[in-house]
């Protein structure tokens, strides 16, 4: 390709709305420019990287089994509605109604649509395992895009999804799966880790979070200093134990607020839960951060949401002053370390401070379990080593559904004995416009991209340095023909700009092999550069097609 004829508008200066370098550099190179928030359009630089990425991810899919389909992004309502995610889902699933009034959802996922067609074409067990997947764009009304491709309101994904007779078929593709994503992320040269995670609004049982390391992820890993152990911070359980400290009990009392302070070892706090459509109180150590997704997996609600004081009070019609752990009226659970707490101190509303509170004596505690985040420097759950953290971009996610769909939208088969039984369900989805911004965000330098050999758009720059030089343009045009021929990617310099100018472009656009034709051509030497590596050597126009071949697997 002639970059004078290639829309390639790359910019000079950082935009000031992009806070994360994957997001600069792809703006600046001109592989995206947005068009809302959260929504972009890819040039042709970027859309032949996400070309790339879609075909490395066939070719791994394909050989595990999968067959590629195409769904439409419109679905019926009614079929969200079947399993009730309609209401459940939030704010997120974008809804419209057509002419008629009828309404629809803009696929933020496809389990119900993919079930809806199963369940109508697969109903007997010589038909499975079955796997299916699409790479498609997903949309979802994010309350606050940002960073670039990290988090839009439109992206591209592949979903996958399995489909047999048994838990233990299932657990095979589940096995199957979370090894041809590291076969995939692996190509693309990512740093990652798959990590225990939470299902989510997608459901089910058990799940990894494939997670890109990176200082400006969103999510966090806790992991082992001493073992392979990874989770999400979210799902990683705290297996520290609490011993009691001999001490007697004292008599509780009530202060003022200002007549005490507080040892956070001792001191309790309290979280309000709305779950589904009732309230109750967790009660935590004051040093510990309390967990949402553990109390909603306890509780195994379909909603759970922190909520103020003032909100219970108004939904209970009682008085703010009566929302605390001392009414009998709430349920209360608390943390494991709350247990071991003798003569503690809580606070409650208003600012009042109860002393020597002895949680099983003083407080109705209905259970203890599991309810805060694991923090550095915890045991791991494994055994092994302690808690570390790390920052990680979520690429890719796997499910075992179970049968949470298929018994919900009646989606079964027979079975050998001709008995109706629900099919087993797993899910698969890799984020594409997020791995491409994961790439970025691991392989960069302070000049720009530098693309891994199975991702660049093009695997060589040719760079003439002056056009209007007769041997340089005449040697220009033989490589490019020479390249053409020989089926390597190749973007041809031709434009009538400064060295500088031109070198800059290349260092940003990241391409892994730069061949410059300057003062030597008249003697058939070009100068080759790579970028990841910024050597540089002279070459013999001879040998050129066999050097960059080499150049190119040392840095596949």
């Amino acid at each position: 390709m002639r970059q004078s004829n290639y829309f390639i508008p790359t910019l000079r200066e950082v935009p000031s709305d992009a806070e994360i370098k994957s997001h600069q550099l792809l703006l600046r190179g001109g592989f995206i420019r947005q068009n809302a928030a959260g929504v972009y359009s890819y040039l042709p630089l970027g859309f032949t990287v996400l070309r790339k990425i879609e075909e490395v991810i066939r070719e791994e899919m394909n050989k595990a089994g999968g067959q590629e389909l195409l769904m439409p992004a419109i679905q019926p309502a009614e079929l969200w509605k079947e399993t009730g995610r309609w209401d459940i889902y939030g704010p997120e699933l974008m809804r419209l109604k057509d002419r008629h009034a009828r309404e629809f959802a803009l696929g933020a996922t496809h389990e119900e649509l993919i079930t809806s067609l199963v369940r109508s074409e697969i109903n007997s067990y010589k038909k499975m395992p079955a796997l299916l997947y699409q790479i498609q764009t997903k949309y979802r009304d994010e309350k606050r895009p940002r960073f670039g491709l990290l988090r839009g309101r439109e992206f591209i994904m592949k979903d996958a999804y399995s489909f047999d007779t048994s838990e233990k078929g299932t657990d095979e593709v589940y096995k199957q799966m979370v090894q041809t994503y590291k076969n995939i992320f692996s190509r693309f040269q990512l740093n990652f880790r798959p990590v225990v995670a939470d299902s989510g609004a997608i459901g089910g049982d058990d799940t990894h979070e494939f997670m890109a390391l990176s200082e400006v992820g969103e999510d966090t890993i806790a992991y082992s200093s001493e073992s392979d152990y990874a989770a999400n911070i979210e799902m990683a359980p705290c297996v520290r134990s609490y011993e009691r400290p001999n001490e007697a009990e004292k008599e509780l009392q009530k202060l003022d607020y200002d007549e005490y302070t507080k040892e956070l070892h001792k001191a309790i706090k309290y979280t309000l839960f709305k779950v589904n459509d009732s309230y109750c109180i967790v009660l935590t150590r004051q040093d510990h951060t309390i967990n949402d997704i553990k109390v909603k997996n306890y509780l195994k609600a379909e909603h759970v949401e922190i909520v103020s004081t003032e909100e219970v009070a108004d939904a209970l019609a009682i008085s703010v002053d009566d929302v605390h752990p001392f009414n009998e009226r709430f349920e209360i659970y608390a943390d494991h370390a709350v247990k071991a707490i003798v003569n503690g101190t809580l606070t409650v509303q208003p600012k009042v401070i109860y002393v020597n509170v002895n949680p099983s004596r003083d407080l109705n505690v209905k259970d203890y379990a599991d309810f805060r985040m694991i923090q550095e420097g915890d045991p791991s759950p494994d055994g092994n080593g302690e808690i570390l953290f790390a920052k990680g971009i979520e690429i890719g996610q796997v499910f075992k559904l179970g049968t949470r769909y298929s018994e919900m939208m009646n989606a079964t088969y027979l079975d050998e004995n001709g008995k109706s039984k629900p099919i087993m369900m797993g899910c698969y989805g890799i984020g594409v416009s997020r791995t491409l911004a994961a790439v970025v965000e691991q392989h960069h330098d302070d000049n720009g991209i530098v693309w891994p050999v199975s991702l660049a758009p093009f695997h060589v720059h040719l760079i003439t340095v002056n056009t209007k030089n007769t041997d340089q343009k005449e040697l220009s045009e033989k490589l490019y023909s020479i390249f053409q021929n020989e089926q390597l990617d190749i973007l041809y310099d031709d434009r009538s700009e400064r060295v500088g100018v031109k070198f800059s472009d290349s260092d940003l656009i990241g391409i892994p092999i730069r061949i410059i034709v300057g003062k030597k051509a008249s003697e058939d030497i070009v100068e080759l550069k790579v970028r990841k590596t910024g050597e540089s050597f002279e070459v013999p126009v001879n040998s050129i097609v066999e050097v960059v071949r080499q150049q190119l697997k040392v840095l596949s």
